[in-house]
């Protein structure tokens, strides 16, 4: 039995290199995808100390309002600025209407209102889009769906090209959004929120301008990332369900850390696809992915509370 549970998967490993390249890229793959979730919800909590909640739900929204606009007979390009239009319009509504009343009020109560806005937009979204499931449209994106066949140590390495640009635009995006908050004066007004809130505002940085433009990072952000899941599982309300994995990768690498939002996803796609295929099927009947991530958090939260790349709070009493 501990043969089956500590050599045996590793033996599988050195004998088919191979087939571990394969397990590692669709692990890397979904680690990107997990990570570019997180990173939505750090820097609206970074700039503003609220969870997002609704996170999950703007992927799908984002999904869907490109998918309905293309069913409308409008161009699939023209669809994807126009739905970054949309994503702009739900930023300055939710400032607006939602967070700019709210000022001041205790964290739980603007958590509260994030669960409102994703519980809006799931009847809203059901009302215009309706429930079924949708195909993305990649083809017309200009997304190639073929295949790339690579043979590495004599074996067969499959790279969907879909996966590939999933991952070389959610690369350029983490590179251009790191480039805007370190070199640009709203970038650094948003990090300095995130430093230190009252004397951010003390010397005149807008709130209201800074809760509208990382809310609409964050729509940008959920477009990406629905296009990609688009692609790979259609696009459906269930693709709320797939944002969740977010809050491990946020335990993991730590609330308000971007670099944490990145690792930690990369860490928690490939090793939960690493389980999944050596121990979980073998050993627990598969299934593993659905609650493997969770388990590694609550393990690292047990000797490091404030995540990976978090920082120690320390209070004096």
């Amino acid at each position: 039995m501990l043969n089956e549970i500590f050599i045996k998967p590793f033996v599988d490993m050195v004998e088919a290199p191979d087939f571990l390249m394969q397990v590692l890229w669709e692990g890397l793959v979904s680690g990107i995808l997990y990570a570019l979730i997180a990173l939505g919800f750090v820097l609206i909590y970074r700039s503003s100390r609220i969870f997002n909640f609704a996170q999950g739900i703007m992927v799908v929204f984002a999904a869907l309002t490109l998918v309905g606009l293309h069913a409308m007979g409008v161009p699939a390009w023209i669809c994807v600025v126009l739905t970054l239009g949309v994503m702009f319009v739900l930023a300055v509504t939710i400032e607006r209407v939602v967070l700019r009343p709210l000022v001041g009020q205790p964290d739980i109560i603007l958590f509260m209102a994030t669960i409102g806005i994703t519980l809006f937009l799931i009847g809203f979204g059901e009302i215009i889009f309706g429930g079924e499931n949708k195909v993305m449209i990649t083809e017309q994106l200009g997304i190639p769906t073929d295949s790339v066949l690579l043979e590495p140590w004599g074996g067969l390495l499959i790279l969907e090209q879909k996966d590939i640009t999933a991952v070389a635009v959610a690369a350029l995006l983490v590179v251009a959004l790191l480039v805007f908050l370190n070199k640009t004066r709203m970038g650094r007004a948003i990090r300095a929120l995130g430093d230190d809130h009252q004397a951010a505002l003390s010397v005149g940085i807008s709130l209201q301008t800074i809760w509208v433009l990382v809310w609409f990072i964050a729509g940008i952000i959920a477009l990406v990332t629905g296009i990609a899941w688009g692609a790979r599982a259609g696009v459906s309300f269930a693709l709320e369900v797939i944002a969740y994995k977010a809050l491990p990768v946020l335990m993991l690498g730590g609330l308000e850390s971007i670099t944490g939002a990145i690792v930690g996803g990369l860490m928690i796609g490939m090793l939960e696809k690493l389980f999944e295929i050596y121990w979980g099927q073998p050993l627990l009947g598969g299934n593993t992915e659905t609650w493997f991530a969770f388990v590694l958090a609550l393990i690292v939260l047990l000797f490091r509370p404030q995540g990976l790349f978090g920082e120690r709070i320390i209070e004096r009493v």
